[in-house]
């Protein structure tokens, strides 16, 4: 019969539970470094446009048959009183295409950030609004999109980097 009360093996369960748990949110919060996390995000976001932009076009600023074609008879936007079909298609489809080669270029370089971003925000609305069933992906992309948007590149960039070299040049001056 011991003399420690009943209590005591219980807490000592509770602690080392707790340090374990402790221990496991350390290693999973080093996985996660900060500098990689914005450049990771950069590139998720950055992939699907990139994919569906070089599908748009046959050679340098040449829009392939295709492009034209569906925002011009198939794509709608699905807008209350609608669906609407899209207002001058072949301009669309240009914006469309250089958004979605441009924009990711920039993301994964990580030069004007913040803008790439909002455009590629600016294009999920667009891209919600003509493909209303496709919310779970496109809620996902204004995730990464709003998380780039506020947070910034993160310090894996081109535009860290001109920052730093401003910095420096304004200190010389």
């Amino acid at each position: 019969m011991s003399s420690l009360p009943e209590s005591m093996p219980r807490q000592d369960a509770r602690f080392s539970f707790a340090t374990l748990v402790a221990s496991a949110d350390g290693v999973v919060g080093r996985m996660a470094q900060p500098d990689i996390v914005p450049a990771i995000l950069r590139l998720a976001l950055a992939v699907p446009f990139w994919r569906s932009g070089i599908l748009k076009w046959e050679g340098f600023l040449q829009l392939n048959e295709t492009a034209v074609y569906l925002f011009g008879q198939e794509f709608m936007l699905h807008l209350p009183g609608g669906p609407y079909p899209f207002p001058a298609p072949e301009a669309m489809a240009f914006l469309s295409g250089g958004g979605e080669v441009v924009l990711p270029v920039l993301l994964v370089l990580g030069l004007g950030t913040r803008f790439a971003a909002l455009g590629l925000m600016l294009m999920t609305a667009v891209i919600q609004a003509t493909v209303p069933d496709g919310w779970p992906i496109h809620l996902t992309w204004a995730a990464m999109a709003l998380a780039l948007m506020r947070h910034g590149p993160g310090r894996l960039s081109l535009d860290r980097a001109i920052a730093r070299i401003a910095r420096l040049s304004a200190r010389r001056s």
